[in-house]
């Protein structure tokens, strides 16, 4: 339990600290905001600071530092360290500049600052890999919810029409349509904070129940500093790729546009993306302590949870409320479930409209020129919906962490222009590209290449990139001389 202690401290410490260091580095000033400057009343809209931060926090969390979190706990507490660690120096640092550089660009989409500070070519691939990401996440969050609901009906005995997935996934997809087109202080700037609240609170309620439930011990890093995983995954990348948004996530940097356009100062961003990041890091902690807590590990093998897991997440997580909360979990659960990743997957959507709106200069202002977007988006989310949802997931994955990977880049170059400290991003930029490279080359859905292969080739691609972006700084100087 001390480790897990020390952990929470350090993400605590790193909001103040390392986070300070960043916005330092970046030197947000006074000048006038998106929100302000352009406000449209849909998409450009001023929004409180605690409302900023709760929205950001649901945006990029929904169900991901929950699932990636109990997933990564299969190593053992050993997953601590990537959460802490991760989320300190990559996954704060890339929601901050990702915000931070959109909120300099007028709001504009992430693809659309990766080209300005990366060149044309990355400006297309990215519109294309963020197009693909964002849909693969609003039909996955879809998916996962309707066929919840249905298990709960027919565990009550409720038969007939709305006992069916399908009829729930076109339901939600419908939802996701009205959610995608209208102005964002109109659903999301309005109920979305209190499910940030329900989020935070089953964390907190999840750890309590632990610490005053003498049956479950937190185990320490240093005891069980080994690869518990029962299929013996290894943890270089797996792991890394597994918990990503309580770490790292590339999906993050398609959100903190939405904010970046309703902030109304630029010093709100510590608080908003890093500080936002940090709180999912907490409970990406809290639901990674649990995994690890409350089922039995066999052989120094995290076999209960593998057990648990293997049911379905959202059965691990209705598990892990039951156990450590009781009856008040079930409903904390029902909205965990349910409720969060649904509101995830209608930004997703909205974030897609808004990168196509970027691409090929869609004004936005006008109902019609929304619905030119929104239409044909749903319809590719629904077509994907019938698609095998674990096939969607084990490909996003994968370009998730690319996408961070190129963001954090692209922040590198921006601060190698403004003649700052560009180390702050390319470290973990570097550190990125060998974890998704690495696991591009073993992944069974990928190259499945043996870790003999894959390991080196993984290292050397990040050594190649690194090497790239330090000759890439060179040439200005070179020309100027």
């Amino acid at each position: 339990m001390l480790s897990f202690i020390i952990c929470f401290a350090l993400l605590i410490g790193g909001y103040f600290v390392y986070g300070k260091i960043v916005e330092n580095t970046f030197a947000p000033d006074d000048r006038e905001t998106p929100a302000v400057r352009i406000n449209d009343g849909v998409d450009y809209v001023v929004m409180p600071q605690w409302k900023l931060f709760l929205v950001q926090l649901l945006n990029i969390a929904g169900l991901g530092p929950i699932f990636g979190a109990m997933q990564g706990a299969l190593w053992g507490p050993v997953v601590f360290l990537w959460i802490t660690f991760g989320t300190i120096f990559a996954g704060g640092v890339h929601d901050y500049f990702s915000g931070m550089l959109s909120e300099r660009n007028d709001g504009a989409s992430i693809s659309e600052v990766c080209g300005i500070y990366l060149g044309g070519a990355m400006k297309n691939i990215m519109r294309v890999f963020s197009v693909v990401l964002l849909v693969m996440v609003g039909t996955v969050f879809a998916v996962g919810p309707a066929g919840l609901i249905v298990t709960l009906l027919k565990n009550k005995g409720i038969t007939g029409t709305f006992a069916s997935a399908e009829v729930w996934l076109w339901i939600i997809l419908a939802y996701y349509f009205i959610a995608t087109f209208i102005s964002i202080d109109k659903i999301i700037g309005r109920i979305y904070p209190l499910f940030g609240i329900c989020l935070i609170v089953m964390a907190v309620g999840v750890i309590f129940g632990i610490f005053t439930n003498s049956a479950y011990t937190i185990p320490e890093i240093w005891t069980h500093f080994t690869n518990m995983h029962p299929d013996g995954k290894p943890i270089w990348s797996f792991m890394f790729i597994t918990v990503a948004c309580g770490a790292i996530s590339g999906f993050h940097s398609t959100q903190s546009p939405l904010m970046a356009r309703c902030m109304k100062s630029e010093k709100q961003g510590h608080f908003v993306f890093y500080g936002a990041m940090v709180a999912e890091g907490v409970i990406a902690l809290i639901w990674a302590a649990a995994g690890c807590a409350v089922y039995e590990a066999t052989g120094g093998l995290s076999t209960g949870l593998s057990e648990i897991l293997a049911n379905g997440q959202s059965a691990a997580i209705y598990d892990v409320c039951i156990k450590t909360m009781g009856s008040v979990g079930v409903a904390l659960a029902m909205i965990g479930v349910i409720v969060c990743p649904i509101t995830s997957g209608d930004t997703a959507f909205r974030s897609a409209r808004l990168v196509l709106a970027d691409w090929f200069k869609i004004d936005q202002n006008q109902i019609q020129k929304r619905l030119m977007l929104c239409v044909p988006l749903l319809a590719v989310g629904a077509f994907v919906g019938h698609l095998d949802y674990a096939i969607v997931w084990r490909y996003f994955s994968w370009t998730n962490q690319t996408l961070a990977m190129i963001v954090l880049w692209t922040a590198s170059m921006y601060l190698f222009r403004e003649k700052k400290n560009y180390w702050i991003t390319a470290v973990p930029a570097t550190f990125m590209s060998a974890v998704s490279m690495t696991y591009f080359f073993c992944a069974s859905e990928c190259l499945n290449q043996s870790t003999t292969i894959a390991y080196p080739a993984g290292i050397i691609l990040a050594a190649v990139f690194l090497g790239i972006f330090i000759h890439a700084t060179k040439k200005p100087m070179k020309a100027a001389a």
